[in-house]
């Protein structure tokens, strides 16, 4: 290098450089060191994303008042809701994101704030593709009386499908879901209507005799809260601060529809048969979501 660069060669007479650079080229180092507080949530992966962003969001706002950098870290493991439950409950999770239902409102506390704005109770299906010809022509009825669902039996939607009269197979996990229904253990695999985009892209290129079905829909009221320990009312609290905050700048309608838009292009494109079913599991103090905006009904 020519002496006139403006460019320095790093002296090696200064140990203390040497460390300094090698602390900072450490991934990761800076943001954990400038964490005042650690958060582990449950479920991760890609269809929940959101569900993270919006938090990350609404404590990004109450940041703002109390200076406290909150940092965000998965619970990598795959386990049941009753075991996130259970970790939460025992200060190894500290936020999940799941529908209220009678046992979660006795053992967890609620932010009552619906996340998700019913989204998530609007279902489709994932079926066979050699069984699209029986579906369109079905009438609600014939489908409620006829087709057999497949689900999680831990998931919040399988007792409110059997409630409402459908035929429901259940079991345990969710791409093995998949799985038993290219098998034709079950007939159709309720998703919602937020999850099914993803799920496309990351599941159905496994399964190739499988396709989503665009006649027939179901929708109920399902909100979604985040969930914290009973004895962590702090950040109870914060989280709610933090989201109605960003309710009221319109940063959290904005971050909704941005992670949504293909789920409402989806719905405006296809002419669903919306059959409306009661939630059963909603227990009594929780206010039906709004729906207004993603689903313009008519």
């Amino acid at each position: 290098m020519p002496s006139s660069s403006i460019f320095k060669p790093f002296s090696c007479r200064h140990p203390w450089r040497v460390r300094l650079l090698a602390l900072l080229c450490l991934p990761g180092l800076a943001h954990a060191q400038a964490a005042d507080q650690v958060i582990r949530y449950y479920p991760g992966g890609s269809i929940y994303a959101y569900r993270w962003a919006l938090l990350q969001l609404a404590l990004d706002h109450v940041e703002k008042l109390d200076h406290r950098h909150y940092e965000l870290v998965p619970l990598n493991e795959k386990v049941t809701q009753w075991r996130a439950e259970q970790l939460l409950s025992s200060g190894k999770v500290d936020v999940v994101a799941f529908a209220p239902n009678a046992q979660r409102e006795r053992l967890l506390q609620p932010v009552r704030m619906d996340i998700l704005k019913g989204i998530i109770g609007y279902r489709v299906f994932f079926v066979r593709k050699d069984d699209l010809p029986i579906f369109k022509g079905m009438t609600p009825q014939q489908f409620r009386a006829g087709v057999r669902l497949g689900l999680n039996s831990q998931w919040a939607d399988y007792p409110i499908m059997k409630n409402n009269g459908y035929e429901v197979l259940a079991s345990i996990g969710y791409e093995s879901l998949f799985e038993m229904l290219a098998a034709g253990r079950f007939d159709a695999f309720p998703r919602g209507l937020n999850e099914v985009g993803s799920e496309m892209k990351e599941q159905l290129p496994r399964f190739p005799g499988l396709t989503l079905e665009k006649t027939k829909a179901i929708y109920f009221p399902f909100p979604v809260y985040f969930w914290v320990s009973k004895e962590n009312t702090p950040l109870a609290k914060r989280v709610l601060q933090g989201l109605k905050m960003a309710e009221r700048d319109g940063s959290f309608k904005a971050l909704f529809l941005r992670h949504h838009a293909d789920a409402i292009r989806l719905l405006a494109d296809n002419g669903w048969q919306t059959t409306l079913i009661a939630n059963t599991e909603l227990p009594p103090g929780n206010v039906k979501p709004d729906t207004s905006w993603w689903w313009k009904r008519r």
